[in-house]
């Protein structure tokens, strides 16, 4: 004998239940405190966390995110990889590896750049002026920035849109047959 369980105000359930779906999202700031680049995105992103956001909107909440500070440590080779699919078009890994390399005179020349994400990887870890930083990388909504403040404000503005509820699904992470 089969037993049919009908469940009565499933819209309601779903929404009751999605707030364990929700999850903040995960920044992380590969950052070297010589770079003043990489200092100015370090106190921008803390200053996001604790004061409102946008800054000129005082009534605004901060934003929510978790802060991983990797400091002196360039990204692994899997995790240049990922960041690479987040610089170029949407599906892209064409970004080239100078992407990642500095102007700074221990940086290798045109000849002799790395061609591979451990390549980058070994060489930040030799040589860290010869790699851009900061590195901040939205891992949830996959937008990185490297060595660009800029950047890194355009990470911030999209945690913005998506806390405010501007234009961005909400329910991207929820499994897909769950309540649907």
């Amino acid at each position: 004998m089969a037993v049919r369980l009908s469940i009565p105000n499933r819209d309601k359930l779903a929404t009751m239940f999605s707030s364990f779906l929700k999850t903040l999202p995960q920044i992380s700031i590969f950052h070297n405190p010589s770079s003043p680049a990489s200092v100015r995105a370090l106190a921008m992103l803390r200053s996001a966390l604790s004061a409102p956001y946008p800054p000129d909107k005082q009534d605004a909440p901060p934003l929510q995110f978790n802060l991983e500070v990797v400091e002196r440590t360039p990204p692994t080779p899997d995790q240049i990889k990922t960041i690479m699919s987040y610089l170029g078009p949407k599906g892209s890994e064409n970004t080239p590896y100078s992407a990642f390399l500095s102007a700074h005179p221990s940086a290798p020349g045109l000849s002799e750049q790395p061609q591979t994400a451990a390549a980058i990887s070994n060489l930040a870890a030799r040589t860290p002026e010869a790699l851009k930083w900061p590195l901040v990388v939205d891992w949830h909504g996959g937008r990185a920035s490297v060595g660009d403040v800029d950047g890194v404000k355009s990470i911030l503005e999209g945690l913005r849109r998506r806390r405010d509820g501007e234009g961005i699904k909400d329910d991207v992470n929820r499994p897909s047959g769950w309540f649907s």
